[in-house]
């Protein structure tokens, strides 16, 4: 790969307070081959007169009702045409111009199918406070029998990978990203590597986290994204995994 196309896709439904902080952060970036990738879920604030304003810096944006960001997710990996592609939702935005930089640099000098990096969790009026750290750690595919997964956000996946191994499973509600690691890199043993840096920052109020029934729920859906892909967890693998988080906080 030379310079390599690189798709951005972000998914959105009335973001009319944070979406063009997303959209800043990525035509902003110092790498140039991008192509950015806006699938909005047919808003009824002014998100889509924010989004108009970059329309000429952004390669497509589809704007209709979905059946949910997972669907919407795959909407944009079906138009996508970069040979790495990253995710950026509408309350999140790179730490820096060079985020983009960073990931191509690190495909170009490894032999590897994916990316993830470090996240920061911030407050959702204050973007300066940080709220909970998210350091991910070296990359072990054994590190999910203890409940572990990278932060998704920070994931960057190269398009052949999904064309073989597929995409999100809109089965899932609030877990299909995990689904989709799991199945990725602990079922098919794709080749990953750790960048250890922050290159993303969420918002806090993600959908998953937002209050116990809906964490309990991505629970139960952890537990089935294992027996769909014929795995086997380990006894404590499902309470390790909300256990793991506590470290970020401190």
């Amino acid at each position: 790969m030379n310079k390599p196309l690189v798709s951005i896709i972000t998914t959105c439904l009335n973001n009319a307070d944070t979406i063009e902080d997303t959209i800043q952060s990525v035509l902003n970036q110092s790498y140039s081959n991008i192509e950015y990738i806006i699938v909005d879920g047919a808003s009824n604030d002014s998100t889509l007169d924010i989004i108009n304003k970059y329309k000429t810096n952004i390669k497509h944006i589809i704007s209709e009702k979905d059946n949910g960001i997972y669907e919407a997710l795959n909407k944009g990996l079906n138009i996508s045409t970069g040979e790495i592609i990253g995710i950026l939702h509408a309350d999140d935005f790179f730490s820096s111009n060079q985020v983009i930089e960073k990931i191509v640099d690190t495909f170009l000098k490894k032999d590897i199918d994916a990316t993830y990096a470090d996240l920061d969790y911030i407050d959702r009026d204050d973007t300066t406070k940080i709220k909970r750290h998210w350091v991910s750690g070296k990359y072990d595919k054994c590190k999910f029998l203890k409940g572990w997964m990278p932060p998704h956000p920070t994931v960057f996946i190269k398009k052949s990978i999904y064309s073989k191994f597929g995409q999100f499973n809109t089965n899932f509600k609030q877990s299909a990203d995990y689904e989709l690691l799991l199945r990725l890199m602990y079922k098919h043993g794709i080749k990953v590597v750790y960048i250890p840096s922050v290159l993303v920052k969420m918002r806090v109020g993600g959908k998953s986290n937002k209050n116990i029934l809906n964490r309990l729920k991505a629970n139960r859906e952890d537990k089935l994204a294992w027996k769909l892909n014929g795995l086997k967890a380990s006894t404590f693998t499902h309470i390790l995994k909300p256990l793991s988080k506590l470290g970020q906080f401190f």
